[in-house]
């Protein structure tokens, strides 16, 4: 039986890894190869993705292990240049899947779509006659994509509230779009643009604004998992946790940086997959500020056990077919890797990562603080900026964390060091 807790999986070569990858989702040899060639994207295809091409940027993909996701094993493919993202998630999903691994669930992949009316008299009677027209509105919106109603997605139903401005009141008519497998930003986009000439002739006011919302809040990915307290390192970790996120929950200041902890994980993912990880973090935040207070997306407590019980709730607006997810050669690789079925599916497993990575930040910092964990990944990247290659990498490394200096200045010193004992020409 195949599984995704795989011991000692950093310590294998990139090679290795690639392997274990290949033997556990399928992938082919021409597939494989393409995974190891950092120049993929090729240049023809990047100028038909962007404007004004002149290259592409590489960034280092690694792969979490470990995830056990409703009973599933998952490889996740990570993209991000940060050190220690991905062997922290790997550490946070090994210690939730002592206690069965995460479990998941989500909404209904909704978007909203908005419609920005303005210079209306009766700004509440106008409210009124929209939603007289729903039917006949939603009518015209399914129109623009009936291949998406026939995947059982499309315009479900609207809502309209006025709200006062610094330039007066408007009236804001709200899509419900079902996107089914995509983002859907683009169809969202269309629909608000053919009803808008509707909205204008019902309302008698002016349009201007017809565009998606990031802040999918009926589109939210729910992920929870219960840790045995023995797993993260007894009930005094527990407490610092809880602590730790009772910090976060009563300051903004510190919340921002618990939550960016947690979208290190999930951004991963959706820069692995191509996803808009602008739109992803966007909303986000604004969904974390819904209240009126900066919140963590997070919640940990103590359960009777003394265990400990994490969950996150977020909206994930991620698609696996559109855009750049069926166009970039390396997208359509990670998501085999995946395995996902669904953009619901995909948008679960990315709350369970982005839980894996909060617990694993947590535990440091409430157990040995987060430098610790973090040291010899940053100081591997100081050895390689001062010009080591080859084994003198972890000499450096090892000085630098056994020195408490990961600076590049002391790198260099290490390294004209071991030039003058001719041990490097």
């Amino acid at each position: 039986m195949k599984t995704s807790e795989i011991s000692g999986f950093y310590k294998r070569s990139p090679k290795e890894r690639l392997e274990t990858v290949k033997d556990m989702t399928g992938l082919t040899d021409e597939e494989a190869e393409l995974l190891q060639s950092t120049g993929s994207l090729k240049l023809e295809l990047a100028d038909r993705m962007i404007e004004n091409v002149v290259g592409a940027i590489p960034i280092p993909l690694g792969v979490a292990v470990n995830f056990l996701v409703n009973s599933k094993d998952y490889l996740i493919p990570m993209a991000i240049e940060e050190p220690s993202v991905v062997a922290a998630a790997s550490y946070g999903a090994k210690m939730a899947r002592s206690g069965g691994g995460f479990h998941t669930s989500s909404t209904n992949p909704i978007m909203i779509g908005q419609v920005q009316a303005v210079g209306i008299k009766d700004p509440f009677k106008a409210r009124l006659a929209i939603l007289e027209a729903k039917e006949q509105i939603l009518e015209k919106a399914n129109e623009q994509d009936p291949m998406l109603v026939s995947a059982g997605g499309g315009a479900k139903d609207l809502e309209v509230k006025v709200i006062d401005a610094s330039t007066g009141s408007m009236v804001i008519t709200e899509l419900q779009v079902d996107c089914r497998d995509a983002m859907g930003a683009n169809a969202v986009n269309t629909m608000a643009e053919a009803v808008a000439p509707m909205i204008e002739r019902i309302t008698g006011g002016r349009v201007y604004l017809r565009i998606v919302s990031n802040l999918a809040t009926r589109r939210l990915a729910r992920a929870w998992a219960v840790i045995a307290k023995d797993a993260v390192g007894g009930k005094e970790v527990v407490d610092g946790i809880i602590q730790a996120y009772a910090f976060a929950a009563a300051d903004p200041y510190r919340a921002a940086t618990h939550n960016k902890g947690i979208l290190n994980g999930i951004i991963a993912v959706v820069q692995a997959t191509c996803n808009d990880h602008r739109a992803v973090e966007a909303g986000a935040h604004a969904y974390a500020a819904r209240s009126g207070r900066y919140m963590p997306l997070t919640v940990w407590e103590e359960n009777a056990a003394g265990d400990l019980v994490g969950s996150i709730e977020l909206p994930l607006a991620v698609g696996i077919i559109g855009g750049a997810t069926k166009v970039h050669p390396i997208a359509k690789i990670t998501l085999k890797i995946l395995g996902v079925k669904s953009a619901t599916e995909l948008g679960e497993v990315m709350a369970a990562v982005g839980l894996a990575q909060n617990l694993a930040a947590l535990r440091a910092l409430a157990h040995e603080g987060i430098q610790r964990g973090h040291m010899s990944l940053h100081a591997r990247n100081m050895a390689i900026a001062a010009g080591a290659t080859g084994d003198l990498v972890d000499r450096i490394v090892e000085r630098l964390v056994e020195e408490r200096k990961v600076r590049l200045d002391r790198a260099l010193e290490l390294m004209e060091d071991y030039k003058k004992k001719g041990i490097i020409d």
